[in-house]
Order: structure tokens, then C-alpha cells, then sequence
């Protein structure tokens, strides 16, 4: 393939690969499979391989996934966390295996499962938890210590003694089988959606806000908390541990009372570890938590160094994914839904039937490619499958159970929400889109959904109800909102007349009286109260008992929405949903510019040449601002009271003593997060980077450095202690020579 057609294949894969990276670690969906993930990242490494140029700073194989700070507050670990390569069959395990012996024919294994949970950074300094963070971005994560101190397992102070100034512990927090199926039990019993799986559930537990939320919802928060546990799988940052094995360290980190996992166990060859993966995988289901497969790692930290990482992933260490589980049910119907970008997805809807330890009734059938593809009819049985034990996935029909009164699928021409005839973007594109971005309701739904979310404005009114009630209610008509444009100028009497129906989370059905047969409605601005209501005192003399007035829900969205407006200009950023621009490109670029003005003055290259942005998103951002309705929408929210500008009480300097220094920052830093640390860096001139090599010019290193500060004695590169950090700063490398 000529550099041309590289470059081509090389942008479509980043795009596709950044799409599913934005949809697992923003919004908890899972669009493919690991195996179907994997393949493109390797095919995109291979392109970048042949020709380097090729890998820009947005490239997803350099980054791990979505940084942290959208929820809480950012956390920087001390040590990056890493991902993990995949393996997907013995042939490939033994290859890897084999490699190992044959540059380090010394090198023991250890084996542990694969949890599939949430990962987890536990910081402790002198033996006291001081913080818990998620994975995020491998950099930088999530601060939820609030509401990790309140996991069975995670200890608050480590148990024994002689217990290092600082060390990470790493795990994943995961929900037991049995308490899942309880709190599922408890969701549907109560009309609440059910969680998809287990995982999902010990995300979406462990990040949840309790500041100003009810006593109940704390309540509930608490009770999710103390179902969950964790287990542990690794250390980061340590300094030198006092043994010399992953399996020795295992050993400590248990008598200090932490929640190892009883499934580990450590082998000398590698007929054992094909062994320990092929008896876990028939007992699987006797583990009281989910796995997805076997973690084999080098068990010598001597041999580990010598191996290193790549940017992601280590080298000493592998996941073997078991094959996923099979079964059959029956498929009712196939279903098209519009989501914010304007992709249409058929999505079957099946007879509810379990299958890797969780129940299924709907499974994502990607294009319409994909139902021709795979035989299916409607009312066909089929065989279901969960790839990577996530995501179900159709393999098709049993055939020989048809009975003739199966029908063909037809891809809709019209999308089913505004009924604007669906296309292809672009030629040789297999997905259609409605093309009716500016208003259709199910995109534009979807869009005021994802401005209210975490990684958005986080506007904790703002979610799926009431995005559905603002667009597309039964009364009023016409909706209050008809785009994202007057979200910000929203009132109560807005709300106030908003009736909508009720429909089930699942399907998408109003629901209607079981006597009657009347669709049941619901008003969630208003509430009725009675004239001599306790809880407001004394209502105005009116004929009846009760009257209408605005719910709390409507006061409150209201506020909010008007507090939102001060948000930092990166969240602004994510909100108006310009495509691929996550977190990190977000910060990146209100880092650079501080102002939307400027961000829309600079051109692509400029965009691109920022770590965390590059080719294809800065494309993506000129792209989105020379369509007019996207400007008349930052138009009318600047009238509303949106600067689009951070507050900068320092000048940007285009001087300063770090002019022409690229400074990498590691390692804990008192009085800074890795974020302010690197601002620091850029307001004195210099240019943060997040790998030592020959051309980086200085090392500042707090404790926690690790391998990094090795990196510099090895090359020769200035470091500057995390103490000095200031008068470096202030006067360059000059106050190290002195």
C-alpha cells in the first residue's frame, strides 16, 4: 500500500478506534468486541510502523483511553497504569510464551485471573490511604476516595509494619455475581434500568456524587458501595521492594491485609501456564466474580525491567481473553435507532435468555450490511454469543428451526425520528446517518444528554428524562427546545407545560394503564400539591384541593444550567460535541489557546502540532465550526452568559526561564497535580512531555519517579527534585549547575 492509501486507511482507523475508545471509557458502552478492537489497532500499527509519520499525538496507539478529572477531581499517579496486549487462542499464547524463554530463559510465570471490573489506584503514604483513582488516561485519573473508604476490603491503614513511605496498589473493584443479581432485582422491581452487566454496575457505583444529594440517594450510594470488593493484581510506584518476584510481592501485600486474589498462583514452564488457563476456563463460572480470562506476567521484577512497556502496554505481561459463550433464543424483531452522532443502528430485540452470566434481550447489529451478512430473518431462533464476555453478538441462525412465517429485515430509507431520508456520508461509507443533525430529535436528544453528563457540563438535571421531555414531549408543541441552542435560556415557565410519556428503558414502548389501556403520562416539572401542604405551608385560596406548582427538578435544572455557564472552557469544549473531542484533546486545547475565539482563529497544523490533539481532530474541529447552526449555537449561548474563555490571571508567556526545554514531570510533586505541574512548565516557556529520551532537556522528579528517573541517570538528563521544582521554575537550569 502506497504512502497515500496508508495515510487514508491510517485517519479512518484512528477515527473508528477513537469513536470506541469515547464510547467505553465516556459513556459505558461497548460498540465492538476486544478481538474486533484489537485487530484495528494492529492494522493501524502496522501502517504507523511502515511509515512513522503517520502517528499522530491523537493516535490510539499511544494512548491508553480517556483521562480522568470528569467526575471528580484529577488525580495524577505516581506511576503510569498501563493497559494490557491481548491474546486470543493457545497458538498465540505459546508464541508469546516461547519468546520469553528464548531472551530470558530464567523467566518464571505467574497466573492470575482476568477480573473484569473497574480499575482502581490505591495510594498509600506511610501505611495510610491517602487517595483512590481511577485508571483514566494511564496518567491521570479520577479522585473517588470518598467513596472507595467505603468498599469491604480496601483497608484504610495497611496491617504489619515497615510499610514503604509510598506505594500504589493496584486492583480492579468489582460487584460479586450474587449481590449484581440482588441489585438488578431491586432495579427492576422499582421501574429502574437495569445494569447491563457486572462491571457497568461497579463503575457506575463507585462514581457517583454524594455532595448535595439527598440523605436517600446518599443512602443508596452507601448500600451499592458496601456490595462491592476488590481485588488486587499489582503494585506501582515503590521505590525497591524488598522482594525480588511479582509473587513475593503478592505475599506482603496480603499480610498487610489487602484482598489478594486466592486464583493466583505461580509456575515455572510454559506447559503450566496453558494448564492453569485451560482448568480456569472450565471452572470459570465457579468464581464469585466475573473473568474474561487469565493475566500471565513475568514473575521477575529484574527481568520485567529489562523487558519494558511500549507507550501502553508492558511487555512482561499478557491477557489471554477466553473465547466467548454461546446460546440460543429466539429474535423478536430487529429495531433501528438514531443516536446523537445521526448513525443508525439496527439493534435486535431478543427473548430475554442468559449467557455469560448476565441476562440479554437486546444486541447491536452495527449496519444493515452486518443483518444480510449474517442470514438472519425476523422471528428466526439464533445463536448469541458474548464477545470478550461484554458485548452480545449475533453469529446467526439456526436454520433447520425455521418454520416459514420468518420475515426479511428492510433498512428503513427515513430515519424513524424526523423522517429525513437516511444516507451515507461519504461514498463507499457502509453506515447511514440521518442527516438532519441541526434537529432531529433522537441526535438532538442524545446531544443535550451528553452536554449534561460527567465528561460534559456535568449538569446532574441534565440526563436521558430530561433530554427526552425538553425535545420531544407530548405537550407542548412545539418542544421547548428544538437544538441545543436556547438550552441556556431555559425557564420555568418552559417547563411547566411539559407532559411526556412514560416508556420503558429497555424498548423504547410507552407504557400503558393495565385497566384502562391509556399510554401513562407524566408531567416531572410540575407537582401537584394540596392547599394546606405541610411541607410548603399554606397555598393561595383557590376552589379544589390542590394546585400545580413547579417540582423541585424544575428549580433545580434551572439553577443548574445557570451555574453551568462558569464551567472551564474544556468542558465547554466536550459539549457541543464536535466529533472526537474527548477530555484530553479538550484540555489540551483550552490549555494552548484559553479562549474558543482563538481555538477557531488557529489553523489545522496549529491544532494539530498540540500533544493530545493532532491531524484528525483538529480537521474534526474546523469541520464543525463551518457549519452555520453550530456558530448561531455558541452565538446564543454567549448571550446567555457563556465567556467560552478561562479566567487566566498569568500572561501567557511567550518568554520565560523554560523557553526551548522540554521538561518531563513524574513522580508525586507537593502542592501540584501533574496537570498544574505541567501548566507550571508551559507558563514558564517550556513544553511538557511525557517520555524521557536524548531530546528532553530536564526531569523534574517527585517521590514515585521511578522508572523514569532511571531513564535520565541512563541518558544523561538533567533531574530536578521535586523540592527545587520553584526556583527551576523561576530560573531555568541555570540554578541546577550552580
Amino acid at each position: 500500500m502506497d504512502f497515500e492509501a496508508s495515510r487514508a486507511r491510517a485517519e479512518e482507523l484512528t477515527q473508528r478506534l477513537l469513536e470506541f475508545q469515547d464510547a467505553y471509557y465516556r459513556r459505558d458502552e461497548i460498540l465492538v468486541s476486544d478481538a474486533e478492537y484489537d485487530d484495528l489497532l494492529r492494522e493501524l500499527e502496522g501502517l504507523e510502523a511502515h511509515y512513522p509519520e503517520l502517528q499522530g499525538a491523537d493516535s490510539p496507539t499511544r494512548n491508553i483511553g480517556f483521562g480522568g478529572g470528569e467526575l471528580f477531581s484529577p488525580v495524577t499517579h505516581a506511576e503510569r497504569m498501563f493497559s494490557l496486549d491481548n491474546v486470543f487462542g493457545e497458538e498465540e499464547m505459546s508464541t508469546w510464551l516461547d519468546k520469553i524463554h528464548t531472551h530470558h530463559p530464567t523467566a518464571t510465570f505467574l497466573c492470575e485471573v482476568k477480573v473484569d471490573g473497574l480499575a482502581l489506584n490505591l495510594r498509600y503514604v506511610a501505611g495510610r490511604l491517602v487517595s483512590a483513582a481511577t485508571r483514566g488516561d494511564g496518567v491521570t485519573g479520577e479522585d473517588v476516595t470518598e467513596n472507595a473508604v467505603m468498599v469491604p476490603g480496601i483497608p484504610h491503614t495497611l496491617a504489619g509494619s515497615n510499610h514503604p513511605n509510598l506505594v500504589e496498589i493496584r486492583g480492579e473493584v468489582v460487584f460479586p455475581l450474587a449481590a449484581f443479581e440482588a441489585l438488578n432485582g431491586r432495579q427492576a422491581e422499582s421501574g429502574e434500568k437495569v445494569f447491563a452487566n457486572p462491571r457497568n454496575a461497579a463503575s457506575g457505583s463507585l462514581r457517583q456524587k454524594s455532595e448535595g444529594k439527598s440523605d436517600k440517594h446518599k443512602a443508596l450510594v452507601a448500600d451499592r458501595l458496601s456490595r462491592l470488593t476488590m481485588v488486587v493484581h499489582g503494585i506501582g510506584a515503590w521505590g525497591t521492594p524488598p522482594v525480588a518476584t511479582q509473587s513475593g510481592v503478592y505475599g506482603l501485600l496480603r499480610s498487610w491485609g489487602l484482598p489478594v486474589s486466592g486464583e493466583v498462583k505461580a509456575v515455572e514452564t510454559p506447559r503450566e501456564v496453558l494448564e492453569y488457563i485451560s482448568r480456569h476456563h472450565e471452572n470459570r463460572h465457579n468464581i464469585s466474580h466475573e473473568i474474561d480470562g487469565v493475566v500471565v506476567k513475568v514473575d521477575q521484577f529484574a527481568i520485567q525491567r529489562e523487558m519494558g512497556a511500549t507507550s501502553r502496554a508492558p511487555r512482561w505481561a499478557i491477557a489471554y481473553k477466553y473465547p466467548p459463550e454461546q446460546v440460543t433464543t429466539k429474535l423478536l424483531d430487529i429495531v433501528v435507532s438514531v443516536g446523537r452522532t445521526g448513525r443508525a443502528t439496527p439493534y435486535a430485540v431478543l427473548e430475554p435468555v442468559r449467557v455469560a452470566g448476565s441476562e440479554v434481550e437486546r444486541a447491536t447489529l452495527h449496519n444493515q450490511d452486518v443483518v444480510k451478512v449474517k442470514g438472519i430473518l425476523i422471528g428466526d431462533t439464533i445463536v448469541l454469543r458474548k464477545a470478550g464476555d461484554v458485548i452480545p453478538e449475533i453469529l446467526g441462525p439456526v436454520v433447520e428451526k425455521r418454520t416459514g412465517s420468518e420475515r426479511e429485515f428492510v433498512m428503513p430509507e427515513q430515519c424513524p425520528d424526523c423522517g429525513a431520508m437516511l444516507a451515507a456520508t461519504k461514498e463507499g461509507d457502509i453506515d447511514l446517518r440521518c442527516p438532519n443533525s441541526r434537529s432531529c430529535p433522537a441526535q438532538v436528544r442524545g446531544r443535550i444528554e451528553h452536554i449534561g453528563s460527567r465528561g460534559g457540563l456535568d449538569i446532574e438535571g441534565l440526563g436521558e428524562v430530561s433530554a427526552a421531555a425538553l425535545i420531544h414531549p407530548r405537550e407542548p408543541v412545539p418542544a421547548p427546545l428544538v437544538n441545543e441552542a436556547r438550552l441556556f435560556h431555559i425557564t420555568l415557565e418552559d417547563l411547566f407545560p411539559i407532559v411526556v410519556e412514560v416508556r420503558d428503558p429497555d424498548t423504547g414502548v410507552a407504557k400503558r394503564d393495565p385497566n384502562s389501556g391509556d399510554v401513562v403520562l407524566q408531567t416531572p416539572f410540575r407537582r401537584q400539591r394540596k392547599k394546606t401542604d405541610p411541607a410548603v405551608g399554606e397555598g393561595p385560596e383557590f376552589s379544589g384541593t390542590h394546585e400545580w406548582i413547579p417540582s423541585k427538578a424544575a428549580t433545580e435544572l434551572v439553577e443548574q444550567l445557570d451555574r453551568a455557564k462558569k464551567q472551564p472552557l474544556w468542558r465547554f469544549l466536550v459539549s457541543l460535541n464536535i466529533r472526537h473531542v474527548g477530555p484530553v484533546a479538550a484540555r489540551a486545547l483550552a490549555t494552548k489557546f484559553g479562549s474558543l475565539d482563538k481555538i477557531m482563529a488557529a489553523t489545522s497544523e496549529d491544532r494539530a502540532a498540540i500533544d493530545g490533539v493532532g491531524a484528525v481532530i483538529a480537521e474534526s474541529v474546523r469541520e464543525w465550526w463551518a457549519i452555520d447552526w453550530h456558530q448561531e449555537i455558541v452565538s446564543t449561548w454567549r448571550k446567555a452568559g457563556v465567556s467560552f474563555a478561562d479566567e487566566d490571571p498569568l500572561p501567557r508567556l511567550a518568554s520565560g526561564s523554560l523557553v526551548g526545554l522540554t521538561v518531563v514531570v513524574t513522580g508525586s510533586i507537593p502542592g501540584h497535580t501533574r496537570d498544574s505541574a505541567e501548566e507550571a512548565v508551559r507558563m514558564a516557556g517550556g513544553k511538557p512531555a511525557s517520555s524521557v529520551s536524548k531530546a528532553t532537556s530536564a526531569v523534574v522528579a517527585g517521590e514515585g519517579a521511578g522508572s523514569k528517573r532511571k531513564k535520565a541517570l541512563d541518558l544523561g538528563v538533567p533531574i530536578v527534585e521535586a523540592e527545587d521544582f520553584a526556583e527551576f521554575l523561576a530560573n531555568g537550569l541555570v540554578a541546577q549547575a550552580l
